[in-house]
């Protein structure tokens, strides 16, 4: 019996899943550190044997400090959040990159999903509402993707909110 009701509530459960995107795959980050550290290496020997060595180590530490940043930007890139909604929760899980995991429980009855403009240039935010809590999430999405993501959760909270009476 246990089985079955499992799997009605599973049948009734939505699930969205965040990730930031990374628009330089892999390969493109080796090609482009290939071509930045050969010509790099190019302008630092012809530094080097005009005189001015001390500039070829420079283009070295230049070449380093451009694989730190990529390096430093992919990993930020492993954040991503779920958001797991049934009749009973919604529930907001943000998975750090360095495996932190912080969860938001909210009341998919009382829940509110607000997009809002919060910078001078227009950028937005987003945020899940409920009963006095407010949780900031989607920081990593376009503007764009939160509103469409906004609409689309918004529609599922709709949707499940239907489905209890």
């Amino acid at each position: 019996m246990t089985d079955s009701l499992a799997e009605k509530q599973s049948s009734k459960e939505t699930r969205f899943v965040l990730h930031p995107y990374r628009s330089l795959p892999p390969a493109g980050f080796l090609m482009l550190m290939i071509a930045i550290g050969l010509v790099s290496f190019i302008v630092g020997i012809i530094f080097f044997f005009m005189g001015a060595w001390p500039v070829f180590g420079f283009f070295g530490l230049d070449v380093a400090l451009i694989y730190y940043a990529f390096k430093r930007n992919y990993r930020s890139g492993n954040l991503y959040e779920t958001i797991t909604l049934s009749p009973e929760l919604l529930k907001l899980t943000r998975i750090h990159p360095s495996g932190r995991r912080e969860e938001f429980d909210f009341n998919p009855y009382w829940t509110r999903v607000r997009v809002s403009v919060d910078h001078p240039d227009g950028r937005t935010s987003m945020r899940l509402m409920a009963q006095g809590k407010e949780v900031l999430f989607g920081q990593f999405l376009t503007d764009d993707e939160r509103r469409n993501f906004a609409d689309a959760l918004t529609g599922a909270l709709v949707t499940t909110r239907g489905s209890l009476f």
